[in-house]
């Protein structure tokens, strides 16, 4: 694992992380601290995923669930 997790302030997630070795978002949601893995993930996804602006709900609901993903810890 090559990533930090860095808080976020949105609705929908408190946390997130990314390791560009293995191409993979992890995401820390406010309900029981549940984190989870989404793969597949080139660098320009976490690029889209964390512009300025961006609704990270919008963004897991419309892309990330369709890429390969799961609880993580």
């Amino acid at each position: 694992m090559t990533f930090e997790w860095q808080p976020v302030a949105s609705t929908r997630i408190v946390a997130e992380g990314y390791d560009p070795n293995a191409e993979t978002i992890y995401v820390e949601f406010p309900t029981g601290g549940v984190q989870w893995w989404y793969g597949a993930c080139p660098a320009d996804v976490w690029e889209q995923f964390t512009a300025p602006g961006q609704s990270r709900g919008q963004f897991i609901h419309q892309i990330l669930d369709a890429k390969p993903n799961g609880r993580y810890a």
